[in-house]
């Protein structure tokens, strides 16, 4: 089987690129199917996460100024040969499946092109805002949108609450895959780890304030955050720390593409988001048997965390409740510990094997739906 995703670039850490390259390797090396990762602007990079040799990446070199909208003076003349190029690149390679990874004008034409394949577009992000599309454009947007999903094959969706969002009858629940490491944390390390877009949607400075209240009773204990600043939100959270004077008990380290192995040097996950999908570093902190402490906001936490078996679930907004629960792990180890082995159980439901077998079938059914002519597989 060949299989043909489609995303604009792998070259920058996140979350779309990382689950991309556990699937394409997985596909590639256990599955041995044929996969293509085709790009729009990948620039001649390398992968930002490993991928197996197995797999090839094929870019088209359009070259979008991504501090722009797509949409810009600047951009919108470069579609017409993003349109042909990809129209292309499905004829050349033939796939049997297409999917579709990120949200550009891909989305919108790819259900539409080499008709012999089955496509598939896969939401990475809560589709939570569309309840409040309230403005006219954002209307029209949403009934342009809902008819191209109506004309993918599936649309993947990681968790069943999503479904309500969409007025398809083709969604399918898959979560995201990861890797099962075979070590632990000891979970008596004096640090608490939050990490993800250092930007406004993380919630990261809801955090800042829970943690100056946790510090006043744990003032050896450090907070550390990773991943990558965006729109200068780092600085506001650093002025943040230094006007509550916990500046000291406050670290911002960077990216990492070696995350469940940082997080053996932590003893608590703690996640402030306003909206998730589904946290794939929840997943990887319960990997290493780390607990969790998060908002319970639309739509992620509450699919991963089972509320104080596995991590604890707070009421958005709730800052006292949610430092409370942190003082308390702190304080408690074998409660923390405990805690830490349920994550631990939690994780293998993620398990490559278990994700990729729902892939696999959904493949399966596609190409065994008679959707149309079955010439060009």
């Amino acid at each position: 089987m060949k299989i043909a995703f489609i995303t604009d670039h792998i070259y920058r850490h996140g979350g779309i690129e990382k689950v991309l390259a556990e699937k394409a390797n997985y596909f590639a090396d256990i599955l041995h199917y044929e996969v293509i990762i085709l790009t729009t602007q990948q620039e001649d990079l390398p992968s930002c996460y490993p991928l197996s040799n197995k797999v090839e990446i094929r870019d088209l070199k359009i070259q979008y100024d991504r501090t722009k909208s797509y949409l810009s003076l600047k951009n919108i003349g470069k579609v017409r040969d993003h349109f042909i190029k990809r129209k292309k690149s499905l004829q050349v390679i033939n796939p049997d499946i297409v999917i579709v990874s990120n949200f550009d004008f891909d989305f919108f034409w790819t259900p539409f092109m080499h008709k012999f394949s089955r496509k598939i577009k896969e939401y990475h992000s809560s589709q939570y805002v569309r309840q409040k599309q309230v403005s006219l454009k954002n209307r029209i947007l949403g009934k342009i949108t809902h008819y191209i999903e109506s004309k993918y094959d599936a649309l993947v969706v990681l968790n069943k609450d999503e479904q309500v969002f969409f007025k398809s009858c083709n969604t399918v629940v898959i979560p995201n895959p990861i890797s099962i490491p075979d070590f632990e944390s000891d979970l008596d390390k004096k640090h608490v780890l939050a990490a993800g877009r250092i930007a406004p949607v993380k919630g990261f400075d809801r955090l800042i304030d829970i943690w100056s209240l946790v510090v006043k009773k744990h003032p050896d204990w450090e907070l550390h955050f990773y991943g990558e600043d965006y729109l200068g939100t780092q600085s506001e959270l650093e002025k943040q720390a230094k006007n509550l004077k916990i500046e000291k008990n406050i670290s911002f380290k960077g990216i990492t593409s070696k995350m469940t192995k940082t997080m053996l040097d932590y003893s608590l996950y703690m996640m402030t988001s306003h909206t998730e999908s589904f946290s794939m570093v929840i997943v990887e902190a319960f990997s290493v048997g780390l607990p969790t402490v998060a908002f319970d906001v639309p739509t992620g936490p509450r699919n991963l965390i089972t509320n104080n078996l596995n991590g604890v679930l707070i009421e958005n907004n709730d800052i006292q409740g949610f430092a409370k629960e942190v003082e308390d792990l702190i304080s408690n180890s074998s409660r923390r510990k405990k805690m830490g082995e349920e994550a631990k159980k939690r994780s293998l439901y993620f398990s490559n094997e278990n994700v990729m077998k729902k892939w696999a079938n959904l493949f399966y059914s596609l190409r065994t739906t008679n959707t149309g002519s079955e010439d060009g597989y």
